[in-house]
């Protein structure tokens, strides 16, 4: 009988090989999908979804709807599903998505630059009252949002917004989103350029594009000739800030890699100058880079920052030049401090064309639709015809006559958007909060407006530059690490024993050409009730050993833990 030959794999335990797919990026052949979102974005491309929404979803309700259209495609269109009613900042983390969201949705109305015509103002505020329980939203990003929508609702706020010339697209997901501009671009005296040529070229090029509607995650644009730094180009996946070239004049100094949340990282420049009319190619080229070489294994690495922190400047901008441009940029300078802290517009300004634009300060971005026609209307009848959004939650009237300026400035305030702000009603932001976000633990904007009534009561004579940011979980749509008071919501135990809302606390966060993060206390956090006992006693102990000139976040960097806490 013949001996049976050796079996190698008998006498060899078989290694398992495992495959390597990197970081999930495409540049890198890696084009399998990693994660769910990663998934169902290769099944159907999230723009595809407003067809099943206007011929399915809307005729038949929520029940409908397909959960990765719903979790996921939805978000396309400036969707998300809100928080049901009644369910605790302690059960966020615990709940189901089903369990945690309401049949009803967030609506995103994209505004690009936060421009904004009188009639599609009146046209948001007759909507927000006719399909939203008149609720309407300025976010930190130029938005507004309306709460309370019904899927079967929805095409007819379309309609309606489109007859405008606004829209939802890309609102959200992981797309180019709403892109930030100057909102006093081409009217204010100390413009270095005015960039809304160049961002609307932008939109018009890109915006609803299939070659850019599956991006690793979110993607934030920023455009802004102002010398106030007014759109926080530090913390945007890219900026274009304005500068002037020594010898070609305006233009824009590139910044990428931007964004906060729980990994926190201030963008980075590339020390290139681009001009005006060069500003939608150089955005091509930086956001296929992010399509291309992003991370998309794991969703909390697949913002830009990430790939930027691990290239740096100088391979970025390489990689851009050779690889996406073709062409080299040419160097250029960065831009300069601006010398006053506000960046918010707020107040009356005059304009280069001498007429004036008037900012005022709602509370904490909230604003009804009814509110929102009385200020298209106000706007109307004071000689305007438009007016913009802010990256602080507020709100401008521009091309007011100046024979006309007192008289709007008297009609706002008696609406309660104060064009004369005390500094707490004026540096307050809140997040959406607990009351619709299903990612929240605490409440948020009541607890910004009732602080802003009780500083401004026990502290009438501080008038210092001073931001504070509330946020409802760790995500940092409020910005809460780049603020003076950074508020970030979580649940404690107070005095009692008793489980509530508090907030862990950020002291002399700071945009500028000097950022800064702000600082942690070790074991600081204050409950809810606490809040304003605890910022007048930080402000005061503030006032009192500040040396002469310095700013909150410059103090706060000194000072104790015993000063702080």
């Amino acid at each position: 009988m013949a001996a049976t030959p050796p079996n190698p794999a008998a006498a060899t335990p078989r290694r398992k090989v495992s495959r390597h797919r990197g970081e999930g990026q495409w540049a890198a052949g890696h084009f399998t999908p990693l994660n769910g979102a990663e998934q169902f974005k290769k099944d159907d491309d999230g723009l595809n979804v407003r067809t099943r929404i206007e011929t399915i979803y809307s005729k038949r309700g929520f029940d409908s709807i397909d959960p990765n259209d719903l979790r996921g495609r939805f978000r396309w269109w400036g969707l998300y599903t809100q928080r049901r009613p009644g369910i605790d900042g302690g059960r966020t983390g615990l709940l189901e998505p089903e369990e945690l969201e309401d049949e009803y949705f967030m609506m995103r109305v994209r505004i690009t630059g936060g421009r904004l015509t009188t009639e599609q103002l009146r046209t948001i505020g007759e909507l927000s009252e006719t399909y939203a329980r008149g609720t309407a939203d300025i976010t930190d990003r130029q938005n507004i949002q309306f709460h309370w929508v019904r899927i079967e609702d929805v095409p007819s706020i379309w309609e309606r917004l489109e007859a405008v010339g606004l829209s939802t697209t890309e609102a959200c997901g992981d797309c180019p989103r709403g892109m930030l501009g100057s909102p006093v671009a081409g009217v204010a005296e100390d413009e270095i350029i005015d960039g809304t040529a160049a961002l609307d070229e932008i939109a018009r090029r890109y915006l609803g594009d299939p070659r850019f509607s599956n991006l690793p995650r979110k993607y934030k644009t920023a455009v802004s000739g102002s010398p106030l730094l007014d759109v926080a180009h530090e913390i945007n996946d890219i900026s274009f800030v304005g500068v002037v070239h020594p010898e070609h004049g305006p233009g824009f100094d590139l910044w990428v890699g931007g964004g906060l949340s729980t990994n926190p990282k201030f963008g980075v420049r590339l020390g290139a100058w681009v001009p005006e009319s060069e500003v939608p190619d150089v955005w091509e080229g930086v956001t296929s880079i992010f399509r291309d070489h992003g991370y998309r294994r794991l969703r909390n690495r697949a913002r830009l920052k990430f790939l930027v922190a691990d290239w740096g400047p100088e391979k970025f901008r390489q990689v851009l030049e050779d690889d996406y441009l073709g062409r080299k940029l040419l160097d250029g300078p960065a831009p300069e401090m601006p010398a006053q802290q506000w960046r918010d517009h707020i107040g009356v300004h005059r304009q280069k064309d001498g007429r004036f634009y008037v900012g005022f300060a709602p509370r904490v971005g909230r604003m009804d639709g009814s509110v929102l026609t009385k200020v298209a209307e106000l706007a109307e009848n004071h000689g305007s015809g438009r007016v913009s959004t802010t990256v602080e939650q507020k709100m401008i009237v521009l091309d007011v006559p100046g024979d006309r300026v007192d008289s709007l400035v008297e009609s706002l305030e008696a609406l309660d958007l104060r064009v004369k702000p005390s500094p707490f009603r004026r540096g307050t932001m809140a997040c959406t909060g607990i009351e619709f976000c299903k990612l929240a633990i605490v409440e948020t904007k009541e607890r910004g407006s009732d602080l802003m009534d009780e500083l401004e009561r026990r502290m009438p004579e501080f008038d210092e530059p001073l931001t504070i940011n509330i946020n409802g979980c760790p995500n940092a749509c409020a910005r809460i690490q780049t603020a003076d008071i950074g508020l970030k919501g979580q649940l404690m135990t107070d005095s009692e024993g008793r489980q509530v809302g508090g907030y862990q606390v950020h002291l002399g966060g700071a945009l500028g050409l000097e950022p800064s993060f702000g600082r942690k206390v070790r074991g600081l956090k204050v409950t809810s009730d606490e809040l304003p006992d605890y910022i007048e006693r930080v402000l005061t102990r503030f006032q009192a050993e500040r040396e002469d000139g310095e700013r909150f976040a410059a103090w706060a960097a000194r000072a104790s833990e015993e000063a702080l806490s």
